[in-house]
């Protein structure tokens, strides 16, 4: 039985684990081959290791995406282990708590040039490759944050937010050579991230409940639930969208208070 992205050949970059991990094992399971990049090598086994038992292929390589270098040297090792390249999910990102005025130059820099520079050099080692295949997909992952505010993420949300703009310059850019850009904007996600923030409050408890409650579905994301509209935008049935911000935030913004 024909699965809905047989034949296609992916990259996950933040691989490593949270939603990189779940989007690399649906991705797989949906019938396509990827590989699976993260800055930690062991933890990019890891992840192409979770990837085949879903019964498919699953690549690992360690990559800075900071780095120029870094995507040349992914997206050719994509290429060289299947053949050719047709989605790109550029999920790779750090961060840093702290009001602007607690934010050093140092930590601004390192967000700028992972969560916002990596990704424009991973489109651009990416492009001349989904041309060869006659398009593809690029699938951004920007945050909730790029779009409302957190006083104790300024960096990370103007990087998320410069994503978002980005996104619909290439969007207008490539969409004639049938190259489809969008950006996925989720709210809280239970990964590693999340749980270390809530571990730096003072009742991490109480806080955790606390912003759960503001979630009109009372929980937060799982990985698979943002895997899942990651799986959904690199499939044909999404051949139409392109250029738009895709909000998985379990109806967070449908309300003010």
């Amino acid at each position: 039985m024909a699965r809905a992205l047989d034949r296609k050949v992916a990259i996950v970059t933040g691989a490593g684990g949270g939603i990189g991990s779940a989007t690399a094992r649906r991705l797989v399971a949906d019938g396509a081959a990827v590989l699976c990049v993260d800055r930690d090598a062991d933890a990019a086994a890891r992840a192409a290791a979770s990837a085949r038992r879903h019964g498919g292929h699953a690549d690992a390589v360690a990559a800075d995406v900071s780095d120029a270098a870094g995507n040349e040297a992914m997206v050719e090792r994509a290429v060289g282990a299947f053949g050719g390249l047709d989605v790109l999910h550029a999920n790779a990102a750090v961060q840093h708590l702290g009001r602007l005025d607690a934010t050093s130059p140092e930590q601004w820099r390192e967000l700028f040039e992972v969560n916002l520079q990596g990704v424009a050099l991973g489109v651009g080692a990416a492009l001349p490759r989904l041309r060869e295949r006659g398009g593809g997909s690029i699938i951004m992952t920007a945050s909730l944050l790029g779009i409302v505010g957190d006083s104790e993420l300024p960096a990370y949300g103007a990087m998320k937010g410069g994503l978002r703009a980005l996104c619909r310059a290439l969007a207008a850019a490539h969409g004639p050579e049938n190259i489809r850009v969008n950006t996925i904007c989720p709210g809280d996600v239970d990964t590693p991230m999340l749980r270390a923030f809530f571990a730096s409050q003072r009742d991490p408890a109480q806080a955790c409940e606390q912003v759960k409650q503001r979630y009109p579905l009372r929980r937060f994301a799982q990985p698979e639930d943002v895997a899942a509209v990651v799986a959904f935008l690199a499939r044909d049935d999404a051949a139409y969208l392109t250029g738009i911000d895709v909000v998985v935030d379990g109806g967070l913004l449908a309300q003010i208070y």
